[in-house]
């Protein structure tokens, strides 16, 4: 497949801040032919206490979210290894209730949030690779390490005097490392690590917000069926992430998980994807 249209029907995606840290994507680090051109659009929904940025301290949330990304990802050859990178384009939209402290508060917000850009590139076990030699790898997969760093950049809409907004006005930054064992041809093992690392933003309504890193582990477990259609059992575990804001220490280190089932198929001219997960 060198073209492709992808449709994704997806709970998350990674560039909205409010999934920095919960993401699940199995097969990240599964290579691809070098030339390999993918156009992504998604979409997603969520409702009930969630919000954009989990960073808000707002509390007894009620929500009510849809998401849209455009994605384009292109692989190609890094120092004769396999590489790719990924552009993200998120729109969001919606509506959210709760409290700041016993105050309630409310709001509605739409527009496009900030955009995430990805480099992965594979460092043992995945060399660059034409067509034919892709094929050999899936007929016979053997063990890879990855490596990647995304960067999210504050260019989402913002406004400095709301409380709820779909940008950030911060960067962010994860480095983070993946393994891919196969466990028989059809079954392969992956595990990841990476952390958070986030700017300061200074304009926050209620004072500069800074953020401790968020640490990221995820595994997931892949069965293959046959070219394009694979269905896999993932799983993650996030923490950290305490705030200062205004100069007032928070007590709200994250410590949760989420587990998802995606299942994959695709032909020459589509792809589809769907995922359930909590």
């Amino acid at each position: 497949m060198r073209y492709a249209l992808a449709l994704l029907i997806l709970t998350c995606f990674s560039s909205v801040p409010a999934a920095l840290g919960q993401e699940l994507t199995p097969r990240a680090y599964w290579p691809a032919p070098e030339g390999t051109k993918v156009a992504v659009i998604g979409y997603a929904h969520s409702s009930g206490d969630t919000l954009f940025d989990r960073s808000i301290p707002l509390y007894g949330v009620e929500s009510d979210l849809d998401s849209t990304v455009l994605a384009y990802v292109q692989s190609f050859s890094l120092a004769g290894r396999s590489a790719n990178i990924l552009l993200e384009l998120p729109y969001s939209d919606g509506e959210t209730d709760g409290f700041i402290e016993t105050i309630p508060a409310s709001g509605k917000y739409s527009g496009f949030a900030d955009i995430g850009v990805t480099l992965s590139f594979n460092l043992a076990g995945a060399p660059s690779m034409t067509p034919q030699e892709f094929q050999a790898l899936r007929a016979d997969p053997h063990p890879i390490l990855g490596a990647s760093i995304k960067v999210v950049a504050p260019t989402g809409d913002y406004d400095s005097d709301r409380l709820l907004n779909v940008g950030a006005n911060r960067w962010a930054v994860k480095p983070e490392l993946g393994y891919m064992l196969p466990l028989a041809p059809k079954w392969l093992l992956e595990l990841e690590a990476g952390v958070w690392l986030f700017g300061d933003d200074d304009d926050f309504v209620a004072g500069k917000k800074e953020q401790d890193p968020i640490y990221a582990f995820e595994v997931h477990l892949v069965r293959r069926f046959k070219p394009g259609f694979w269905a896999s059992l993932d799983a993650n575990y996030y923490t950290g992430g305490r705030q200062t804001i205004g100069g007032d220490r928070l007590r709200d280190v994250q410590r949760n998980g989420r587990i998802g089932a995606p299942i994959s198929t695709s032909s020459s001219s589509r792809i589809r994807s769907f995922s359930i997960s909590g």
